[in-house]
């Protein structure tokens, strides 16, 4: 042990303070001994408490330089600090210089059963935070609190990106997520210690200055707190998930209607806190098959706050229903504000859950027709990376009454027989032949929205017409490979 060690156990950190010395605090710490004197020789490596004041300074003197002469770990003195010349002289010779308030006798205690049995500190400190936490299940924002008070040090709980979910701290964005594992930072003036709760929540605590040498118990301790913290998560992600399917059935009841819903819907829906009545836009947001709706819809709720919009969200499926409610009919103006809103939220989910995202028009009550205008606007958004993955219905025109006539039974079948010739040559022929033929046929614009040169499109585009034997300046021909290269792309998986 080291004497800048023993500093930071609790009952020494309150009353002891290092007066002068400081670049001693990292000596070897063997022995702790009462004198009532400055009389004595000290050993190496030991810690002399002075139990008593000395009369004068000259003995303070001589004590500090017999310490320096014997190696011994440094000096405890009961009251004030003493004149500023023994200071300068315990700077000089690095023999610490502490100061106390408190009883010596009792420090002296505390000091040796750290040394006869360092573990009894971590031992008392997991104690601690067991029993402050094992009681029952607390929030992360109590057990923050707990550890708070426990370990004398900031404390917060991290989500996966490393953003604080309770708490604060200063230093989070140094804990790195990506590595499961129980982590230790080191800091300018101390070190930051992280432990995982679970893949995605991690509990941190900084130890700056005199705490800093007390990480392996806090440590131990944020091990502990991190069981109170998994606990925590399992009760709220079985009561999420209780929700979420409640929602869910209440949304696939309502869909289903095909009248005014009844009275027992209708409570359910209050109940749930959803508005039937008014003028509603739907939305729906796709996410790919691997997405947890449950664990993420916070964050796709938090993206719709950011932009002010107040929707109702559901996990429906592989991703979220949702809508929007107006007391009246919302003028053009409105939706179209309200769209440019929405964009700016799929640009966020963009990014961490690769959405994509579809918005219907304004309908009077009942929620079927809005809902069912936004899904088709998001099957065609993910597969058309030009609008940047976002539709509104506004923007489908002829492209949503062609999705209806490609949901036939025959016309998929059909559409993957005639663009088979495609299928295995280099290069994607049909998402190249799709793009194409959104963009009007310009070998720019297709460029563009594939990230190729315009010299490989047009020979892409030259063999297609090789493999399938048509001529695309005929319009017959184009609206029929148009419909199919849509029919195949949108049978497969979300990209």
């Amino acid at each position: 042990m080291i004497l800048r060690q023993l500093l930071a156990l609790p009952s020494w950190a309150g009353s002891v303070r290092v007066c002068s010395g400081e670049s001693g605090l990292d000596r070897p710490l063997k022995t702790v001994k009462a004198a009532l004197d400055a009389s004595g020789a000290p050993a190496s490596g030991e810690l002399v408490v002075v139990v008593r004041p000395l009369g004068s300074d000259w003995q303070i003197d001589a004590l500090l330089r017999r310490c320096a002469d014997s190696q011994a770990a440094g000096v405890l003195l009961p009251g004030t600090e003493p004149l500023a010349a023994s200071r300068l002289l315990a700077e000089r010779l690095s023999v610490p210089l502490l100061v106390t308030s408190a009883d010596p006798l009792d420090l002296l205690v505390d000091a040796r059963l750290a040394l006869a049995a360092p573990d009894i500190d971590r031992a008392e400190a997991v104690l601690a935070a067991h029993r402050a936490l094992g009681e029952r299940l607390r929030p992360p924002e109590e057990i923050v609190t707990v550890l708070r008070r426990l370990l004398d040090a900031p404390v917060a709980v991290l989500d996966g990106r490393g953003e604080v979910l309770a708490g604060e701290l200063a230093e989070a964005a140094r804990v790195r997520v990506h590595e499961p594992v129980p982590q230790r930072v080191a800091l300018a003036d101390g070190v930051l210690l992280a432990h995982p709760a679970e893949s995605s929540v991690w509990l941190a605590a900084e130890l700056t200055g005199a705490k800093s040498p007390r990480a392996d118990v806090v440590a131990a301790t944020l091990a502990v707190a991190a069981g109170a913290v998994q606990r925590w998560l399992l009760a709220h992600r079985l009561e999420l998930e209780r929700d979420a399917r409640s929602r869910s059935a209440l949304l696939g009841d309502l869909l289903r209607q095909d009248t005014e819903p009844g009275a027992d819907l209708r409570r359910r829906a209050a109940d749930a806190g959803w508005r039937l009545g008014g003028w509603h836009v739907g939305l729906r947001i796709g996410v790919p098959a691997d997405v947890d709706t449950v664990s993420r819809t916070q964050e796709v709720v938090r993206a719709l706050r950011a932009e002010s919009i107040d929707a109702v969200t559901v996990e429906h499926g592989e991703g979220w229903t949702g809508w929007v409610t107006f007391e009246q009919e919302p003028t053009a103006e409105r939706v179209r504000a309200l769209s440019a809103r929405l964009r700016a939220v799929h640009r966020s989910l963009r990014r961490t859950l690769d959405a994509h995202l579809g918005v219907g028009r304004p309908h009077a009550d009942g929620l079927t027709a809005t809902v069912a205008e936004a899904t088709d606007a998001a099957r065609l958004a993910a597969t058309r990376p030009e609008t940047g993955h976002f539709l509104h219905v506004d923007q489908l025109g002829m492209a949503q009454l062609l999705l209806e006539w490609t949901r036939t039974d025959t016309f998929e079948p059909a559409a993957r027989a005639l663009l088979a010739p495609l299928v295995s040559v280099p290069g994607d022929l049909i998402r190249t032949l799709a793009a194409y033929l959104d963009a009007e046929s310009s070998l720019a614009e297709t460029a563009t929205v594939l990230g190729i040169h315009r010299n490989t499109v047009a020979a892409r585009i030259s063999r297609i017409e090789q493999l399938l034997h048509v001529d695309l300046s005929r319009p017959d021909e184009r609206l029929a490979l148009h419909l199919a290269a849509r029919a195949v792309i949108l049978a497969r998986p979300a990209e």
